[in-house]
């Protein structure tokens, strides 16, 4: 059944209700070379706030997308989700500009309540994590700014699987305010959190908000065999077209992917990109995919992808050319071997 912005889910354990899709806004901006000028930003934010999205997702190292949204959501700042990240380096040559710390965390959420605006965050991820600082510094610095009423929900973003369950338990046993969600690289090319890092959070309770859901635009169907060069750009081609192969995003492997989504694209009369996002919005645990766009064309098209309804077969097909190796210990527990050992000829149910 076809979904809509207004269409709302819970994420993760908490209460709170998100649109399917998020309105990524690392593209509000040009500092990065690809991204949308003021007037242009705006219109993707009307767009989105208009066809009934209520989930914003932004970051203090996305240039100045946090102060454009400050502008953008004066008015109507109640009715939205707002989230942002901490922990990149603000200020470079300042060791504690960056971090997980609790100088950072501190400093950060401030600096992101003035150019948003706000006295309060919806959703506050941790962006990176950095190996430096323990789990229950991170934590407590986060439940202490959750009782400040600064910060209603916490989150993590970019850890290992072990690291986020342990701190999830830690906070359960201690009173501390729980993570609710998980924002993880997750797309038919990159599907390497289905290892350990989504099954982990369906059982902690985080809802997952995949971003790049399109491999930074492999699978929107604009790349082809010319591209495995990482040649520069021709003249007027975007610059992410070259930062992409250059990062050996654009290979053999994932120009197939791209192709088996465009095939299945034809068969239901729809662009890739909505094929390839329509797949990320049906998987377990998936709660609201983070989409970003440069000209409300390429949004409208994304914001599409709730109306595509794929069959069992082409999702099968899909899942197939993009299936990653699970590797130890799940391709060992899910061998015949272990099945044999175990449970012999017995029939046993999940349920």
């Amino acid at each position: 059944m076809p979904l809509t912005l207004d269409t709302y889910r819970l994420l993760g354990r908490s209460g709170l209700r998100v649109s399917p899709l998020a309105l990524g806004t690392a593209t509000f901006g040009t500092e990065t070379g690809w991204g949308a000028e003021q007037d242009v930003a705006r219109e993707l934010f009307d767009l989105y706030v208009e066809r009934g999205g209520n989930f914003i997702d932004t970051a203090s190292a996305y240039g100045s997308s946090e102060r454009m949204l400050g502008e953008f959501t004066r008015d109507r700042r109640e009715g939205l989700v707002l989230a942002t990240k901490y922990s990149t380096q603000r200020r470079p040559g300042d060791p504690n500009s960056g971090g997980a710390h609790r100088k950072n965390l501190f400093a950060s959420v401030e600096n992101s309540l003035r150019q948003l605006r706000t006295d309060y965050l919806d959703v506050l991820f941790v962006h990176v994590w950095d190996f430096r600082t323990s789990a229950e510094e991170v934590l407590r610095g986060l439940d202490d700014l959750v009782r400040q009423g600064k910060v209603l929900y916490v989150a993590m973003s970019n850890a290992p699987a072990w690291e986020i369950s342990r701190m999830q338990a830690t906070a359960d046993l201690r009173g501390w305010a729980p993570l609710v969600a998980l924002q993880v690289e997750y797309s038919l090319i990159n599907r390497g959190a289905e290892r350990d890092l989504i099954p982990m959070a369906r059982a902690m309770g985080l809802g997952v908000t995949p971003f790049s859901p399109l491999g930074g635009g492999v699978l929107s169907g604009k790349y082809g065999n010319a591209d495995l060069t990482g040649a520069p750009p021709a003249s007027g081609e975007s610059s992410r077209k070259s930062f992409n192969a250059a990062l050996g995003m654009v290979t053999e492997r994932t120009l197939a992917i791209a192709g088996t989504v465009r095939e299945v694209a034809a068969e239901v009369e729809r662009a890739p990109a909505q094929v390839a996002l329509a797949w990320v919005l049906q998987r377990p645990g998936v709660t609201a995919p983070v989409i970003g766009a440069r000209t409300p064309e390429q949004l409208r098209g994304n914001l599409d992808a709730l109306e595509v309804e794929l069959s069992a077969a082409q999702v099968a097909r899909l899942d197939e050319v993009g299936a990653v190796d699970l590797g130890y210990p799940h391709d060992l527990l899910a061998g015949e071997h272990i099945r044999a050992v175990t449970t012999g000829d017995l029939k046993v149910e999940s349920r």
